[in-house]
Order: structure tokens, then C-alpha cells, then sequence
């Protein structure tokens, strides 16, 4: 089992790591920002943590890889269905609701798998990431001279 302060350390850097990655392409104006990203971070670290939990508990012939690979595959098929954009350029709506779709789904396996505390601290991230995100990515957005956006004054990042 892998001790918590692994856990958080994992799946934290991760969410931070995809922050980083989409902060700098939002800056760039491009259509995915920070919240997305880091969301999309976590929910691989959660995975990829998930899997390596579970490596003392598989079965000879047990087919749980292939059904994680099944729901992933088919989760990314209905995340897409959420995005949509629009006629202007760069100007796309529901990435991060995409990202929390996805997230749903690796949280759901890490539920299905019984990694209970994997899934409390990916849950604490992701909320600290939906509900504060979008005030540091308009602070950082600013601090760092990033591209003038209508994304502030509309709405934040769906």
C-alpha cells in the first residue's frame, strides 16, 4: 500500500505539473488553460497510482487493465461530446467540464478498486483546483502579461 504522503506528493505534483503546462498555454491564448490540464494531470497520476496499488492484489487472467482500458476509451468519446466550439478563433467551451468527466471516470475505477484514500486526496485536489484555479489563473494570468482574453470577462473556463 502506498503511504499517504506518496499519494499526495503523486497525484499534487501532477495536478501542479498539468497547471504549469496549461498556464503557459493559456498565456499563449491557446484554448486550454490551467484548470483543464491539471485536472487531466491528476486524474493520470490517480491511474497510474490506482494500477501500482494493485499490482499485489492481481489475479492471473483478471481483467481488470482491459476494462480500465474499455471505460478510459469510451469516457474520451463522451468528453468530446462536451466540447464545443465556437465561431471565433481560439474560442472553446468545455474543456474543463471534459477534464472532470474523464476525472469522474479514473476516480470512479479508483472506487471500484477500493483505494479509498487515493480517492479522498484526488478529491481534495480537484476541488481545490475547481474552486480556486480560476483566481490563480487570473492572477498569474495578469502577473505574467498573458494574451488579453475574453475569457475573463465572459466566463471562466468551462
Amino acid at each position: 500500500m502506498l503511504p499517504f504522503s506518496d499519494i499526495v506528493l503523486r497525484l499534487g505534483v501532477a495536478a501542479l505539473a498539468g497547471g504549469l503546462i496549461g498556464l503557459n498555454r493559456d498565456l499563449k491564448g491557446k484554448p486550454i488553460g490551467m484548470r483543464t490540464l491539471s485536472l487531466v494531470g491528476l486524474a493520470s497520476a490517480l491511474l497510474v497510482a490506482v494500477a501500482e496499488q494493485s499490482l499485489g492484489q492481481e489475479r492471473i487472467g483478471d481483467p481488470t487493465s482491459r476494462v480500465i482500458q474499455g471505460i478510459l476509451t469510451g469516457i474520451g468519446f463522451l468528453g468530446a461530446g462536451v466540447i464545443v466550439h465556437t465561431g471565433r478563433r481560439s474560442h472553446v467551451h468545455g474543456l474543463t467540464t471534459a477534464a472532470c468527466v474523464w476525472l469522474a471516470a479514473c476516480i470512479g475505477i479508483a472506487c471500484g478498486s477500493g483505494h479509498w484514500l487515493i480517492v479522498g486526496v484526488a478529491l481534495v485536489i480537484a476541488f481545490a483546483v475547481l474552486l480556486g484555479g480560476h483566481a490563480v489563473e487570473t492572477r498569474l494570468h495578469r502577473l505574467l502579461g498573458g494574451k488579453s482574453d475574453e475569457k475573463d470577462s465572459i466566463a471562466p473556463e468551462d
